[in-house]
């Protein structure tokens, strides 16, 4: 199996660690949207983990309302936190996404960007019945990348399985390395022997790329293979 076999909308029922940042804002509504790889990026090919209406989602994505939807649009184009009702000041709406959002309650969507240096690949959405207040935007831009992390790990951890050929070992042994640990300490953490470790991150290197630990460190974060 690889990421076309995973449907691209999934939904989700309760989640704890969902739960817990919405006692700090309470919302809605939340969906986690793209990866940083090619054709699954934010507003293009999509990837979509959300507790919205399935109702609202099918509809949306059957009518391909995200080719016309301003606030996607926005957010694409920008690297700070959206509020729909600032978009919609100045946007000509489609009638049918306004129908949507009524008929579901999807209301004041609140969009955050997650980038990868000047690229917009993912985003968070929040929406609620009412408004968020500034308090409550500073908070939600400071969940939206650990969230989107958490969520959409199973998917860039299939990704590097499947695409780059990285194992579990040589991911665990990165992992510990962008720790700074030597690769004793990396064979004390994982319980690998120093030579398995060695072996584990000089093939990491060469799948990333790189050239050398520090590089591939680097790029498995960047890719948040790793955190």
């Amino acid at each position: 199996m690889d990421l076309r076999s995973v449907p691209k909308y999934r939904y989700f029922g309760k989640n704890d660690l969902i739960d817990r940042f919405r006692q700090g804002v309470p919302f809605d509504y939340i969906s986690i949207s793209g990866l940083d790889v090619d054709h699954y990026r934010f507003g293009d090919g999509f990837s979509i983990d959300t507790d919205l209406p399935p109702g609202f989602v099918e509809a949306y994505m059957e009518d391909k309302l995200s080719k016309i939807d301003p606030f996607i649009a926005a957010t694409k184009a920008s690297k700070t936190v959206m509020v729909e009702s600032e978009v919609y000041q100045d946007a000509d709406v489609p009638q049918r996404l306004l129908y949507l959002q009524r008929t579901f309650g999807v209301h004041n969507r609140t969009m955050v960007p997650i980038l990868r240096d000047d690229t917009v690949y993912g985003a968070v959405g929040f929406a609620r019945i009412t408004a968020f207040t500034e308090s409550e935007l500073t908070f939600l831009t400071l969940i939206a990348e650990p969230i989107h992390t958490a969520v959409t790990k199973p998917m860039m951890d299939r990704f590097a399985a499947q695409h780059l050929r990285l194992s579990k070992g040589e991911i665990a042994c990165l992992s510990q390395a962008s720790l700074g640990l030597t690769s004793e300490g990396i064979g004390r953490a994982t319980g690998y022997q120093v030579d398995t470790v060695n072996s584990y991150i000089k093939s990491a290197v060469k799948k990333l790329g790189a050239s050398n630990r520090t590089q591939a460190i680097a790029e498995a974060i960047r890719r948040r293979l790793i955190s």
